[in-house]
C-alpha cells in the first residue's frame, strides 16, 4: 500500500503540472509550491518563537480550526503561528490572515518534503484538522517526538482504514498523538481498529459560527435591498442547485427578495446566472444603497460575505449536495434559518441532525423543493418553532474549541 500511496502521488504531481496550463486551480497549486522552501526560509529567518503549525485541506478546515488557533493565539502570546493549505480555495482566500505569521501551501507529501519542512518551521506542537492525513509528515513528526492532533475528525465505515487492506492506512492513525472527534459513531470506528489516543469533542465549526453570528457585519446594500421582506438565501450553489431553484425564484420574487452566492466567481458562471435569472437581478457589484431596492434578485459576486448574508435570511438553501456533497449549513443554521438542500448530504452529521430536528428538508427536484417551502412559508407558527430548535442545536453543540484547549495545555506543559 506505502507503493501504491508514493505513485499516487507522483501521479497526482504529474497531474497538476499537465493541467496547469489550462485549469486556474491547477496553476495556483503549481505556481504557490515554487520555490516555496526558499520563501518558507526567508520568513522564518531568526525568529527565536516557538512556532505550532495548523494545516488545513482548504476554506472549510480553515473555519473549522479558526476556533482552535484564535483560542491558542490568545492564551499562548508568545507563540508563532504557521498555517499551512493544500488547495488553493483555501490559501488563496486566507493567505492574508492576520491570526497567523505564516501561512503557506503545503508541501507535497514525501520523505524530503516533510522532513525539510519541519527542519525549518520546528514547530512544538502540530493541528490538523477534520481529513487531513498525511503519511510522510505524521512520520517525520512522531520521529520527532513532536505532538500532533486531528481535531473535528470524522469516519465512516467506507472509508479505507476500515477496511481488510487498510493496514498502511491505520498506521497514520496510530501516529497522532490524539485524535478529537465530532462524534461517538466515529470514536467507536477508531476504537473498533485498536486507536485507543481518541476521544470526543464534537465539531469546532460551532463554536466558529457562534463567533460569527455575535460579530456579524452590516451590509447596507443589502439592507436596502432586503426592503423590510422575507429573504431567501441561497448559499455556495452550483448550477444544478440553481435549475432546481429556478422555479421557486420565478414563483415568489414579487413577495421574497432572494440573495443568491454562487460557490465559485468566474465572470462565465456569473453572466450565465444573470441571464437565466432575468430582468429584476443585479450584481452585488453593481448595485448601490439608492436603487438596490428596485431589484428582487442580488447576486453576490465576491468572496468572504456569506456568513454575514445569512443574518438578513428567512430562509435558507445551502448548495453542493446534488454535486459532491453538501456545503455548510452552520452558517445559516447559527440564525435559525429553515433549510433547504439537495439529496447527497449523509457524510454531514449536523445536515442529518436538523433533518432529524425537522429543522432542514432535503429535496430531490425543483418540486419538492416548491412543496417543501410552502409548507414551511403558509404553516403558522412552523418557521418560529424551527428556528427555536435549530439555535438550541447550535448552542448546545458547542464546546469542542474548550476541550482541545484543555489538553493543548497539558502536551504544552
Amino acid at each position: 500500500m506505502k507503493l501504491l500511496y508514493d505513485i499516487g502521488l507522483k501521479a497526482y504531481q504529474a497531474a497538476i503540472a499537465l493541467a496547469a496550463p489550462f485549469h486556474q486551480k491547477a496553476k495556483l497549486m503549481q505556481t504557490g509550491r515554487e520555490r516555496q522552501f526558499e520563501r518558507m526560509a526567508q520568513q522564518l529567518q531568526g525568529n527565536t518563537a516557538p512556532v505550532v503549525w495548523f494545516h488545513c485541506a482548504s476554506l472549510g478546515e480553515f473555519e473549522q480550526g479558526r476556533p482552535v488557533m484564535e483560542a491558542f493565539r490568545e492564551e499562548y502570546p508568545g507563540y508563532k503561528v504557521a498555517l499551512t493549505f493544500f488547495s488553493p480555495s483555501g490559501y488563496e482566500v486566507r493567505k492574508n490572515y492576520a491570526g497567523a505569521d505564516y501561512i503557506f501551501y503545503l508541501p507535497l507529501d514525501s520523505q524530503s518534503n516533510a522532513n525539510r519542512f519541519l527542519d525549518i518551521v520546528q514547530p512544538k506542537l502540530a493541528v490538523f484538522v477534520k481529513y487531513e492525513f498525511w503519511h510522510y509528515y505524521l512520520q517525520a513528526l512522531q520521529e520527532r517526538a513532536i505532538p500532533v492532533m486531528s481535531i473535528s475528525a470524522i469516519f465512516r465505515p467506507d472509508q479505507v482504514f476500515f477496511k481488510p487492506y487498510g493496514s498502511f492506512n491505520r498506521s497514520m492513525l496510530q501516529r497522532f498523538t490524539h485524535l478529537y472527534t465530532q462524534n461517538e459513531a466515529s470514536l467507536k470506528l477508531l476504537q473498533g481498529i485498536g486507536i485507543t489516543k481518541a476521544s470526543i469533542a464534537g465539531d469546532t465549526r460551532f463554536d466558529r459560527v457562534l463567533q460569527t453570528a455575535a460579530s456579524v457585519k452590516a451590509i447596507p446594500v443589502v439592507e436596502v435591498f432586503a426592503q423590510g421582506k422575507e429573504v431567501f438565501m441561497v448559499g455556495s450553489s452550483w448550477p444544478a442547485d440553481i435549475e432546481v431553484l429556478l422555479p421557486l425564484i420565478q414563483k415568489h420574487r414579487q413577495g421574497i427578495q432572494f440573495i443568491i452566492a454562487p460557490h465559485e466567481i468566474h465572470e462565465s458562471g456569473i453572466s450565465q446566472l444573470m441571464k437565466q435569472l432575468g430582468e429584476g437581478a443585479v450584481r452585488f457589484s453593481q448595485a448601490t444603497e439608492s436603487d438596490a431596492g428596485r431589484y428582487n434578485v442580488l447576486v453576490i459576486d465576491n468572496i468572504g460575505m456569506l456568513s454575514s448574508l445569512y443574518s438578513y435570511g428567512t430562509y435558507a438553501y445551502i448548495g453542493g449536495a446534488f454535486g459532491k456533497g453538501l456545503h455548510n449549513t452552520l452558517e445559516a443554521a447559527v440564525f435559525g434559518l429553515p433549510l433547504f438542500f439537495g439529496p447527497k448530504f449523509d457524510k454531514f452529521q449536523e445536515a442529518k441532525d436538523l433533518v432529524q430536528l425537522g429543522c432542514a428538508f432535503p429535496i430531490n427536484n425543483a418540486d419538492e423543493l416548491l412543496q417543501a417551502f410552502e409548507r414551511v412559508h403558509t404553516t403558522p407558527g412552523l418557521r418560529q418553532g424551527i428556528t427555536d430548535k435549530e439555535k438550541t442545536y447550535v448552542h448546545e453543540q458547542a464546546g469542542a474549541t474548550a476541550k482541545i484547549m484543555a489538553d493543548v495545555r497539558q502536551l504544552l506543559k
